[in-house]
């Protein structure tokens, strides 16, 4: 998604939809819990998770330079001191080597121009016991209102990650519109 599309990444009705104070509570975060908020956007989800991990840090990371600015610009309106914005790549995240307890990527992975160097990436950024969450629009449903190809079946999800060094740890089905598949690194 471009910058343009950030007002759709705020949109009044994300909560209803989306269930989004719910996804959050389920992720098991403490109060120094190190977290990358991957293809970070506007925000949405960085600026309600880093006050859950009040002694933690959240990269918020991005690869557009006008996301990059606005969450520079939100950080600082917040005061959000445990926000650190990183400016990624389309192959890295750019994260420091075996930082991160969680890194999550909302709606985000099936957006990858290089998947598999991402999560290459991504891999070496977790701690041996850190995880990546996906939460991306099921494509098994066909009554989610978005287009295919911004929707992501378990079975790709699955195969890809595998390939990649990661199993599934846990998948939950609580979200109205939305898989939560989350990875640990494969042992």
């Amino acid at each position: 998604m471009s910058a343009s599309g950030g007002e759709w990444l705020e949109r009044d009705t994300r909560q209803e939809e989306e269930n989004v104070a719910l996804a959050i509570s389920k992720l098991q975060l403490q109060p120094n819990s190190v977290v990358a908020d991957v293809g970070a956007g506007t925000g949405y989800y960085t600026f309600r998770i880093a006050p859950k991990v009040p002694q933690g840090t959240v990269y918020a990371v991005e690869v557009q330079e006008a996301f990059v600015t606005g969450l520079e610009a939100r950080k600082k309106e917040l005061v959000l001191n445990n926000v650190t914005v990183v400016k990624g790549s389309a192959q890295s995240p750019n994260l420091p080597e075996a930082s991160v307890d969680l890194a999550i990527m909302v709606d985000v992975y099936h957006e990858l121009e290089y998947p598999r160097e991402m999560l290459q990436a991504l891999h070496r950024s977790l701690k041996p016991t850190g995880k990546l969450l996906l939460l991306e629009y099921r494509a098994e449903d066909p009554s989610v209102p978005i287009k295919a190809l911004h929707k992501m079946s378990v079975a790709q999800a699955y195969k890809e990650l595998s390939a990649n060094g990661f199993t599934l740890s846990r998948r939950e089905d609580f979200l109205p519109i939305q898989h939560f598949l989350l990875y640990e690194k494969a042992k």
